[in-house]
This record gives C-alpha cells, structure tokens and sequence, in this order.
C-alpha cells in the first residue's frame, strides 16, 4: 500500500498551504515553524514529482496537480476527522469548541438572541465567531473548514454544499411614531410615492421589495441606500422615510409597523454545510440547535 511509506501530517500541511496560499499563514494555522512547513513541501514534492505550490505576487499559487488532489485530501481529512470525532464523541455541556459561522445581518438579528439562548443553557462554554463574506467564498470557506456552517439565502447554490430550511419572514413596512402614512391606509400609491431607505449589503442591485414591484409595473423611490441596519431606527426616527424590512427585525424597535400594500415573498434563510461535514457530531448537534431556535421563533 502506497499511502502507508508516507506521513499523512504531509498532507495537513498540503491543505494548510492550499488554503491559506502562504508558508508562512500556513505555519501559523498549523502552529508549527515556516521551515518545517518548507520541508513538508520539500517531501510533497519529492513523492508527486511536482512543484504542488508556485510563488507568485498574489502568493503561493497551486499547480494543475495540486488542484486535482485538494478535493481529494481534504475529502479525506473531513473523513478522519469524522472517524475521531464518533469516537470520542460530542458532549455540549463541556464543549469548549469555537464554532464559526457566515450568517447575513439579517440572521445576525432575527437568529442570533434565540441561539445564544439556547447555548448558554446547553453548552455555556461554547464560542461564537459570526462573519460575513462574499457569497462567492463560501462554499470554498465551507470545503475547507475556514467556517463550519453558513446562514444565507436561498441564492447561496453549490453542487458539494448541502441545506435546510431554517426560517422565513415576511416584509414590513415601518416608518416613525406619528408619520402622516401611520395615521391613514397605507395603499401602493403612497408607498411607491414615498422616500424609502433600502438597506442590502450589496453595494447595488435590486432587492425582494423592488423586484415585486416591478412584477406588478411599479417602481419605489430609493432616497437612501445603507450597507447595515444599524443606523435605520434613528434615521426614521429623525425623518419622514419609510423602509420595507423584515418584521423579525422591526418588531424589536420603536418604530410604526405597517402591512405592506402589495404581495412580496418572503425573506427565507437557509443554513448551509458541506457534505464532507454531514456525520461530525459537533456540527448536527449545533444544525439541530439552529433548527430548534428558529422554530421557537415562529
């Protein structure tokens, strides 16, 4: 057997490598030192006959080669870690694992109270790191164990990642305390006649609200676009724009809350996983977590 005359650590270090595309990133993730890094690839290349990994100003740029195996490898690296993990076992009530996960702001503050909730009771030492990334990263993020589940819409589509329906809001419309529209119907010829604030963490681009009106030949007025929520209560609060957001999040501020006057979809979010990651204890137990926390939402 050939795999047996070689040491799988060489291929940790082939993934680090891989990943983090630096000797140098790959040492620190791998906590080991860059010139022990620099002979793992030294014997990688010895046993391919190939140079796996080629410098270059955007870093160390993998050959043909190299990306034929990564798929391979790391399939199976999940898998040995799988094996280890049902061994040992996950137990959430000593846990002290940091789970990371790319979540949308919008699961960021419907999900997120209802999670941490829910991991203060049952695994009180367990961490969180929450990020955002481009939606084109992560299925690569996903592959490669940078992040261990992702919330998203259903847009986020790759043929090795797998998904679960987790939640789905409808839309409000909310503006101020007092506004002129709060004191009377809210119907389509008041809505689209109004100054609306979109928020979207795209930098452009129509959103769910746009593209039903468009469906039915109506345009809203966009006099504001922000990249966040954060700053939307006191801008209404100081202004007579209206803005059309989920009613998970607007039900948590002091703000008038209004049907809207048209049908929209839902805002659906879906959580997300690789398949390699599909039996790790650790990750069904926080998928199911996920799950129970947005049924107690509805």
């Amino acid at each position: 057997m050939i795999t047996s005359k070689i040491d799988l650590n060489l291929f940790v270090v082939f993934e680090a490598i891989y990943a983090q595309q630096s000797l140098t990133r790959a040492a620190g993730v791998l906590h080991v030192t860059q010139p022990a890094v620099s002979s793992s690839l030294a014997k990688l290349r010895s046993i391919f006959d190939d140079p796996l990994f080629v410098r270059s100003p955007s870093g160390m740029n993998p050959t043909p080669l190299a990306r034929q195996l990564i798929g391979t490898v790391r399939d199976s690296l999940k898998n040995l870690d799988i094996c280890v993990a049902a061994r040992i076992g996950f137990d959430p009530a000593s846990s002290t694992r940091t789970f990371r996960i790319h979540a949308t702001e919008n699961a960021e503050l419907i999900l997120l109270p209802e999670l941490l909730s829910l991991l203060a009771i049952q695994a009180p030492e367990t961490n969180l790191e929450v990020i955002f990334m481009d939606r084109r990263e992560v299925a690569f993020a996903l592959a490669s164990g940078n992040i261990d589940l992702a919330i998203d819409a259903p847009l986020l589509s790759h043929p090795e990642l797998i998904s679960q329906p987790l939640y789905a809001d409808d839309y409000s419309c909310v503006m101020r305390n007092g506004h002129a529209l709060s004191k009377s119907e809210l119907n389509l010829s008041k809505f689209v006649d109004s100054r609306h604030i979109h928020v979207s963490s795209r930098l452009s681009g129509s959103g769910h609200i746009d593209l039903a009106l468009r469906s039915i030949g109506e345009q809203r007025r966009i006099a504001l676009r922000l990249q966040h929520y954060a700053a939307l209560p006191a801008l209404l609060q100081q202004s007579d724009f209206i803005a059309a957001i989920p009613a998970s999040i607007a039900k948590h501020w002091q703000v008038h809350s209004r049907a809207l006057p048209f049908a929209a979809p839902k805002l659906e979010l879906r959580l997300f996983h690789h398949k390699s990651a599909s039996h790790d204890p650790a990750l069904l137990w926080l998928r199911d977590l996920f799950s129970q926390g947005s049924a107690n939402l509805r």
